[in-house]
């Protein structure tokens, strides 16, 4: 069995612009072909070939991106950005460590492969807005990579079910930045809260100055509260894309923030 870690950008959305490229194409020929010259023609000709135009850019975009994500892929960016996420999380034996905002549990997994000594547990709300994720999917991606040191559950990362510091350590990937009307960096002192002392670190997400005010000025706040070896990583500068590939995927601003307690 083969895990299924499905695609950052889902197929429903690749479909969905393609159809409605059809869909308006089809339109577009149906007047140039029926209407009779005169301004009403010509008006909505121009609107839907602008719309046209809008839905093919949109389509292609998506099929680039879909297949830049893909686990099957010749790019497999998500599988580098979960790989190199992984990497920095090192966990005491019999320690367990927190991934928030799981998903299909790729990065989880990953994290549980690198700590056969301790244990991983995954916590998503797996909403509508990602139907395609779950917990059996967590479970069953598990079972195909044959990791047994790793759990999921229902969780929330705006407030975390564990007291103060259950964790050697806590991850993170592109999860913050989906949360609407919620302070980033409220939402990483919430997930910073479970870990603990001596514990690591390591959130990937869209940290851009728009999304999370100033990280730098963060950064230097966890330093002042004991945390060590704080930093802030770009990882859209050729670290895991370089920054003409961030840009046209729309991740300018990935950044791992990564460090002990």
């Amino acid at each position: 069995m083969k895990p299924d870690y499905k695609n950052w950008v889902p197929k429903g959305m690749v479909f969905g612009f393609c159809g409605g490229l059809a869909v308006v194409l089809a339109a577009l020929v149906l007047v140039l072909s029926l209407m009779s010259a005169g301004a009403a023609r010509t008006v909505l000709g121009i609107i839907l070939g602008l719309g046209a135009i809008g839905l093919l850019c949109a389509s292609a975009w998506s099929v680039a991106a879909y297949r830049a994500f893909s686990y099957d892929g010749p790019r497999k960016l998500s599988k580098q950005i979960v790989e190199g996420t992984a990497d920095y999380i090192k966990l005491p034996g019999g320690g367990i460590g927190l991934d928030v905002g799981c998903g299909s549990g790729a990065l989880t997994i990953a994290c549980a492969k690198r700590n056969p000594n301790a244990t991983m547990l995954g916590v998503d709300r797996w909403g509508k807005e990602y139907a395609s994720f779950s917990k059996p999917l967590c479970e069953q991606n598990a079972a195909a990579e044959g990791v047994k040191n790793v759990s999921f559950q229902q969780g929330n990362a705006i407030k975390l079910d564990f007291a103060d510091e259950s964790f050697d350590a806590v991850t993170s990937n592109y999860v913050y930045h989906n949360i609407s009307g919620q302070d980033k960096q409220a939402l990483l002192r919430e997930t910073l809260r479970v870990l603990k002392k001596g514990g690591t670190f390591a959130i990937h997400d869209l940290m851009s100055p728009a999304r999370y005010g100033d990280m730098a000025a963060f950064a230097d706040e966890l330093r002042r509260a004991g945390y060590r070896r704080v930093e802030l990583v770009p990882t859209d500068a050729g670290r895991f894309m370089s920054p003409s590939e961030a840009k046209w995927l729309a991740l300018k601003g990935s950044t791992l923030l990564i460090g002990r307690k």
